[in-house]
């Protein structure tokens, strides 16, 4: 019973960013489907697990909620897992984009709760940001980038719903954030202490910010101009920049932080679908199934880690 009672109390915002890898994952799948014309249907049946683990999260979180609150009160005052309260409304944000050719009214609803929600994590978040007492430049880490993207990815659930403006809303405070935080982390990153071992893997969240633009961006704008390619090849130099730093991530002991690595490659191999589809290039259909396999690869890997982990009882302990 007591160490039931520590694993909820320890129980991390953090493990919502699993749903996020796992819906992108989900999501990919449904466009390569469609894409390609794959002769299976396995995206939805991906979507379906991952509305489950979002539950599942949901009650686990839910339960520490209720037994726990100061540890929540904690989290939501520190400077690193603050930033991760947004993965729940990110988390509705994507299961909508996923069940909105299965089950319209069901991803609707979604959107009509993760939209606001979104919205309200991030005014909390930039709140706590401007008005804080202790936060430092060492605290500034690329998973400062989540709210952001929260907003980035609302467009793409708006656009399938008629809600066109409401896209641009968030998208416009997606894009402009993004600019100012990437400025806060490239300063931190090069003038200041390294990240610790811990935040490696978030560096791959500097790939969703323009990856997830540009597929929003295309949605809003209906069609391929300059502004999205701009967004396209900054993710494309982006994923290029990571894998010349790969000896970074070697090495690297398990942390629910590997998930950082799913759903950037999730939205980028996405976005290099959307390219080719619009380009009908050569280039963008190869570099997309290359993306696919990766991700996949990722997804089953950070599977069976984090199983693993958990029957080691190496997560939801006191760190």
């Amino acid at each position: 019973m007591a160490e039931e009672d520590s694993r909820i109390r320890f129980f991390p915002i953090s493990f919502f960013s699993i749903v996020m890898g796992l819906t992108g994952f989900a999501i990919a799948v449904q466009r390569a489907e469609e894409v390609f014309a794959l002769p299976v249907d396995m995206g939805q049946g991906f979507a379906w697990f991952s509305a489950v683990v979002f539950v599942l999260l949901a009650v686990a979180y839910g339960i520490k909620l209720q037994r726990f609150p100061q540890e929540v009160a904690k989290e939501l005052s520190h400077p690193i897992k603050l930033s991760f309260f947004p993965t729940i409304s990110i988390s509705l944000v994507l299961l909508s984009v996923a069940f909105r050719t299965e089950s319209p009214m069901f991803s609707f609803w979604l959107f009509v709760l993760g939209a606001p929600l979104q919205l309200a994590f991030t005014l909390y978040v930039m709140s706590r940001w401007i008005s804080h007492t202790h936060f430092e430049v060492h605290h500034s880490n690329p998973s400062w980038f989540i709210p952001v993207v929260g907003n980035i990815l609302v467009p793409i659930a708006a656009t399938a719903h008629g809600q066109s403006e409401i896209g641009w809303f968030f998208f416009s405070i997606g894009v402009v954030f993004w600019l100012v935080l990437l400025t806060i982390i490239v300063n931190r990153v090069i003038f200041h202490n390294p990240l610790p071992e811990k935040l490696l893997p978030t560096f791959f969240i500097l790939i969703a910010p323009p990856a997830v633009g540009f597929i929003s961006y295309v949605k809003l704008a209906g069609g391929l101009d300059g502004f999205a390619r701009v967004l396209f090849y900054t993710a494309l130099f982006t994923v290029l920049l990571l894998a010349a730093l790969h000896s970074k991530f070697r090495g690297i002991r398990f942390f629910l932080s590997w998930w950082a690595y799913s759903f950037p490659t999730a939205a980028f191999a996405i976005a290099s679908m959307l390219m080719f589809q619009h380009t009908g290039m050569i280039f963008f259909g190869l570099l997309s199934q290359v993306m696919l396999v990766l991700l996949a690869g990722i997804i089953t890997l950070l599977l069976v880690r984090t199983v693993a982990a958990m029957f080691k009882g190496e997560i939801c302990v006191d760190d």
